[in-house]
């Protein structure tokens, strides 16, 4: 991994040769419904068994750049004792922590806004005396009729700047992320003028709070129809209007940027990612930043069975190979039989 001096070479770092992050930052609520998908009990042991499991992956090197933790794995030990941040750097990834502490709603308009400023300052000390090289912090966008608000998005745009000049404070590479959510019957259209309004507004704010551009690695959405749009845009389309909005709104200086999947299935989330760099034109490397894309085929074969870790940990690790390779545009859907 070499000396990482600065917040640049690690936010280089993390998405260098294709290289995407896997997110593993679900809060213990988020992860009880996942296990309970499965059928197992959701507790600090079997959750600890489950990322452990993940992390061990052999797919892991070479593909997978930085691991999102939460509050709670960052601080355990796997089974033999050795710490899990040990086990992520191991297989060359650096360990991140979500910072935030979930939503409050604004108004009645079903909006919100992300707490976790308060306290941040020591919470940001210890992470990073726990060995966080970089950070996480959600912005939601709701899509409707008369959504997003100004008032919502220059909320969460002011809150993720305000968060991202504290984070490099402290040395440490903060993601932002502001994501424009599928729920909802919106065209691509309304997406894309959601995600316009979003991105602008976000990087004037970076900007005017003195945000380090370079040290700063962005995780949005893709500019995508409504989860239950009448007419949804094809894969061609994704690609091409959420590469224009980027460009439109994203400097060239940024190192990264790390889609979400929210929402999509794997090979959908894949395949756009993969088009966009076949399309490409842009400076920053086009990556990911999945956590059930990633998660999901290896979440079903263990069924929180130890035997069934191998098994499993292949379904981790072909699917962060596939997107490895959507990083660089040389995916093919042929490859995933």
């Amino acid at each position: 991994m070499g000396d990482l001096n600065n917040i640049e070479e690690v936010a280089n770092y993390i998405v260098a040769d294709g290289k995407g992050i896997l997110a593993a930052d679900e809060s213990n609520p988020t992860c009880g419904k996942r296990f309970d998908s499965i059928g197992v009990d959701s507790n600090e042991e079997s959750r600890r068994d489950y990322r452990e499991m993940l992390f061990r992956s052999e797919g892991m090197k070479g593909n997978i750049g930085g691991v999102i933790l939460f509050d709670e794995t960052i601080r355990q030990e796997a089974e033999d004792g050795t710490p899990l941040i040990n086990i992520i750097l191991d297989q060359g990834a650096l360990p991140g922590i979500k910072v935030d502490q979930g939503l409050k709603p604004i108004g009645e308009s079903g909006e919100s806004l992300t707490q976790g400023l308060e306290g941040l300052d020591e919470r940001l000390k210890e992470y990073y005396s726990l060995g966080a090289r970089f950070t996480k912090w959600r912005a939601v966008i709701k899509v409707g009729d008369l959504l997003p608000t100004d008032e919502a998005v220059v909320s969460n745009m002011n809150a993720l700047a305000e968060y991202a000049k504290l984070v490099q404070d402290h040395n440490m590479v903060p993601m932002v992320e502001p994501e424009v959510l599928m729920d909802g019957n919106h065209s691509i259209d309304h997406c894309f003028e959601a995600t316009a309004r979003s991105l602008d507004c976000l990087f004037n704010l970076l900007d005017d709070k003195g945000v380090n551009i370079k040290g700063t690695i962005l995780k949005p959405n893709m500019v995508t129809s409504g989860s239950e749009a009448p007419i949804k845009a094809d894969i061609d389309e994704v690609a091409n209007q959420t590469i224009k909005c980027l460009k439109m709104y994203v400097p060239d200086d940024l190192p990264g940027v790390t889609f979400l999947s929210g929402g999509q299935s794997d090979l959908d989330s894949t395949a756009h990612l993969d088009a966009m760099n076949k399309i490409g034109g842009f400076t920053w490397k086009l990556s990911f930043s999945y956590g059930r894309a990633l998660q999901q085929a290896a979440l079903k074969a263990w069924m929180g069975k130890k035997e069934n870790s191998s098994l499993a940990q292949k379904a981790l690790s072909h699917r962060a190979h596939m997107n490895r390779l959507a990083s660089d545009g040389s995916w093919s859907a042929s490859l995933e039989n």
